[in-house]
This record gives C-alpha cells, sequence and structure tokens, in this order.
C-alpha cells in the first residue's frame, strides 16, 4: 500500500531591497515579518506541519522560516542547502529527492522562478494550478500530495495554495 507524502512548496516572505546589501544577504520587510507566522498556523491548522525542511541559506529564507516555525507545535529539523539559493527544478528534486523514507511530510523553503516552476513541474498545467501559472507570491505555499517515493518523485496534486493576503 503506497503513503500519501505531503511536499510543501514554500517561497520566502517578502524581503527589504532598501538596505543596499547582497542579494543573499536581504532581510525581511516588515509585510514579511508580519506574514511569515500566518503560513505556520495554516500549515498547523491543516495539519501538515513538515517533518523535516530544506530550506535555501539566503537571509530572507532562514528568516521565513524561523517565523513560520515559531508558529508550529514543535519545530522540525532544518537543512540549509546552498543548491536551494537560486536552484531551478532539477535541483529542487534533488533536494526532495535526498528526503528519508520515513518522512511523510517535506518542507522545501526557496525562491522564485524555482518554486512555482517545481510546483508546476509536479502537479502540470490544468486548471487546479492556475493560481500557481498567474503568481507564485511572496510567502505564498504549495501543498502537494503525492504516492511516489521520495527518491523517485516524479509527479504530485496540488491539494491547496496558501497566499498571506488571503489569511
Amino acid at each position: 500500500m503506497d503513503e500519501t507524502r505531503w511536499l510543501i512548496v514554500l517561497r520566502h516572505a517578502k524581503s527589504d531591497w532598501s538596505a543596499g546589501l547582497p542579494d543573499h544577504e536581504r532581510p525581511l520587510a516588515p509585510r514579511g515579518i508580519r506574514d511569515a507566522p500566518k503560513l505556520g498556523r495554516w500549515l498547523t491548522g491543516e495539519g501538515h506541519v513538515p517533518e523535516l525542511v530544506v530550506c535555501s541559506t539566503a537571509r530572507r529564507t532562514r528568516e521565513t522560516w524561523q517565523r513560520v516555525s515559531d508558529e508550529l507545535p514543535a519545530p522540525p529539523p532544518v537543512e540549509y542547502d546552498d543548491d536551494l539559493y537560486g536552484a531551478d527544478v532539477p535541483e529542487l528534486l534533488n533536494a526532495a529527492r535526498r528526503t528519508p523514507s520515513d518522512v511523510t511530510t517535506l518542507a522545501l523553503v526557496g525562491h522564485e522562478p524555482g518554486v512555482s516552476d517545481v510546483t508546476l513541474h509536479l502537479a502540470g498545467f490544468g486548471d487546479d494550478t492556475r493560481q500557481v501559472q498567474t503568481k507564485f507570491p511572496t510567502g505564498a505555499a504549495a501543498l502537494l500530495a503525492t504516492a511516489d517515493p521520495w527518491d523517485d518523485l516524479r509527479t504530485a496534486r496540488l491539494v491547496a495554495f496558501f497566499r498571506p493576503r488571503d489569511f
């Protein structure tokens, strides 16, 4: 019997461009600081708290994940991965495919265009993914379900699309 696995693909919350810092070092903007906890509350309410998180090393992704995890019942282990900074579909899939088989819910925290590209790569371009096709805003997350084992992740179904402005 196949077990459903859950993949949460998360784009960092709104970042601050005003400080003139290198891209990798940009912090969250006030809106990002305000929005990120909403996702943690939503994940808890939906019953999809990740057991493992793989996060880009960029400051804005790390700060986003910290604020999301502050709202979870217990913070899951986090792996910070340089390859997720600017990652494309193959790099994001490789991160997911390295996930231990006993993990049922994984979160990937990254950047555009990779997060929307990997979501559409897995879930396709149907009516159910129209919001993702239109825009994957900062602080948004795609909740995907798959029967594939992590090491052979090929397809998934978009179950929900979280946008901070909706909550």
